[in-house]
C-alpha cells in the first residue's frame, strides 16, 4: 500500500508527532524508548511541545499503558489516517512495546510497571544484526573517535573505548540512542531518522551516515564483546 502513496505522504507516515508531560520526559524513559521502535521500524518519533499538533499523546486520556514515578500514564491518539501513528501505537500495546518500557532502570531498578503491578522483571532484549558487519561498520565509522578493541591505540585519548563504554551498566542505552547523544547530533545522521542538517548549521566534520541495519550490527557487535576490567571500586578513606 505505502508504494501507491506519494513520495510525500510516504514520509508523513514515517513520523510520528509525540507530546508527553515533563514530568515523564525527565525521567528519560522516552530517550530509552523511542531509538528502539524506530530501529526495528524506520519511523520516527518526534517529541512535540505544543498538544494540538500531536499524533499521540502520553497523559490522563486513553487507555492506561503503564504506571511509574506516581501516575499511571495513558495513551490517546489524535490521528487515526496514519500509518506510522497505527504502528506506534500498536508496538506500545505489544508485549515487546511494554517489556521495553518496564525494562527501563536506569540505577538497576525498574522505574514503570504494567498498570495495577507494582513489581516487573527486566528483560533482557536481544540484537540480531550480523555483529561482523557491525564491527567493521564500528571501525569505519566509530572509530575515528573511540578505540573499538582493547588494546587498540586508535581513537581520542578523552574519549572512551568501546570495551570501558560495554562495561557500564546503561551501555545498550548508550549505543542504542547514541545519535541522540551529545556531541553525536552535530555530525551523525541516521538514514530516514534523523532530520537533515539544518542549512545554517552544517556538520563541523565530514558526517557519520549510518543505516538502521549498520546501527543494529554495531549493537549485536558491542553485545558479544568483553567489557574493560576497570577494577574494583573506589573505596574512600
Amino acid at each position: 500500500m505505502l508504494g501507491l502513496l506519494p513520495i510525500g505522504a510516504q514520509a508523513e507516515d514515517r513520523l510520528v508527532r509525540l507530546h508527553a508531560p515533563e514530568a515523564l520526559v525527565e525521567t528519560g524513559l522516552l530517550k530509552h524508548i523511542l531509538p528502539r521502535f524506530s530501529l526495528k521500524t524506520q519511523v520516527r518519533v518526534e517529541l512535540v511541545d505544543d498538544l494540538t499538533s500531536a499524533d499521540v499523546v502520553f497523559g490522563d486520556d486513553g487507555r492506561a499503558l503503564f504506571a511509574g514515578v506516581g501516575a499511571t500514564w495513558h495513551l490517546s491518539m489524535r490521528r487515526n489516517d496514519h500509518l506510522g501513528t497505527d504502528r506506534f501505537v500498536s508496538w506500545l500495546n505489544s508485549d515487546v512495546g511494554l517489556r521495553t518500557i518496564t525494562g527501563f532502570a536506569p540505577d538497576g531498578e525498574a522505574l514503570f510497571t504494567p498498570p495495577g503491578e507494582t513489581q516487573v522483571e527486566v528483560a533482557e532484549l536481544e540484537f540480531d544484526g550480523d555483529s561482523v558487519v557491525g564491527k567493521r561498520a564500528a571501525q569505519i565509522n566509530c572509530g575515528r573517535c573511540h578505540a573499538i578493541e582493547s588494546g587498540s591505540m586508535n581513537g581520542i585519548g578523552s574519549t572512551p573505548s568501546f570495551p570501558v563504554l560495554r562495561s557500564l551498566n546503561d551501555w545498550e542505552e548508550r549505543f542504542t540512542a547514541f545519535y541522540a547523544l551529545k556531541p553525536h547530533p552535530s555530525f551523525t545522521q541516521i538514514e530516514d531518522i534523523t532530520a537533515p542538517f539544518p542549512m545554517d548549521r552544517p556538520s563541523p566534520i565530514v558526517p557519520i551516515t549510518l543505516t538502521l541495519d549498520e546501527v543494529e550490527a554495531i549493537l549485536s557487535f558491542v553485545a558479544l564483546m568483553s567489557p574493560a576490567d576497570l577494577g574494583a571500586p573506589l573505596i574512600h578513606q
